[in-house]
């Protein structure tokens, strides 16, 4: 059973590397524009980390721990970090193959099919999360803001995060008709960000505001990301990992549903 498992998983992931080998001839030349994308995140870092952290000093979490305001930012924006280099690679970009640039029209000359589309276009999107995700924790480390040993996990946790969004992406991206459209999303992310439990725990919220955080998928990331980084692991971690696999699977069927409506049009 495990022999037919492993043919199959190596005959639909192989056209999907014809994909991932086609982005990254696309951008082996731009690595600096790769790159770049972690920027942000770090800019991030130094402004509610240092800035915001050497105005509220230390900062008790619910169970009666305390420890500094930086330590407490820095996994969330790891997990913002992790979310937006795979959503905007796997929708924006994705938007501008389809509708602009058109590669997937010659694509589908090929034997590759929309599910092969779909996941190539998630491996490179991870490998470039993976890129943000590694600059931010390399930061994270010379800053001292890594709490425990288990904060190793912290990488292929976020890169988990990137892959929870990366099938919401790639729906925006079929869903979308014109660039204003993304607008929208950015809005929805940037409010994730601002009340997902960012910058303070969410106890310390209204209570009608509590379960839309709770419901908030970038909120599961930070809890996760935050929980392995301070060493704060518990039940809860459970539920946010089996709160992203559900969106994990849901947005990558979803997707590969959308793309081929989409491109068979």
């Amino acid at each position: 059973m495990s022999v037919i498992a492993y043919g199959l998983f190596r005959t639909r992931l192989g056209p999907s590397r014809a994909m991932l080998s086609r982005n990254w001839v696309a951008m082996r030349r731009a690595w600096v524009l790769v790159a770049s994308g972690g920027v942000e995140s770090l800019l991030f870092l130094f402004a509610f980390g240092f800035g915001v952290g050497a105005l509220v000093g230390d900062i008790t979490l619910p169970g009666g721990r305390t420890i500094s305001y930086t330590a407490y930012v820095a996994p969330a924006i790891l997990a913002n970090a992790a979310m937006m280099g795979t959503l905007l690679e796997t929708s924006i970009n994705v938007f501008a193959k389809f509708k602009w640039m058109k590669v997937y029209d010659g694509v589908l000359a090929t034997p590759m099919r929309p599910w092969d589309i779909a996941l190539g276009e998630v491996w490179w999107a991870l490998i470039r999360g993976g890129v943000y995700v590694a600059m931010f924790v390399i930061a994270m480390g010379a800053f001292g803001l890594l709490e425990s040993v288990w904060s190793v996990l912290a990488v292929p946790a976020a890169v988990f995060i990137g892959l929870a969004f990366s099938g919401i992406g790639l729906t925006l991206a079929t869903v979308f008709r014109n660039w204003p459209d993304f607008d929208w999303m950015m809005a929805i992310v940037f409010a994730m960000f601002l009340f997902g439990g960012t910058f303070t725990p969410v106890e310390s919220y209204p209570g009608f505001a509590q379960p839309l955080v709770y419901a908030m998928p970038l909120y599961h990331g930070i809890e996760l990301v935050r929980g392995i980084s301070l060493g704060e692991l518990g039940p809860m971690m459970a539920v946010n990992v089996l709160y992203l696999c559900a969106l994990a699977l849901a947005g990558t069927w979803i997707a590969q549903r959308r793309l081929a409506k989409a491109l068979y049009k």
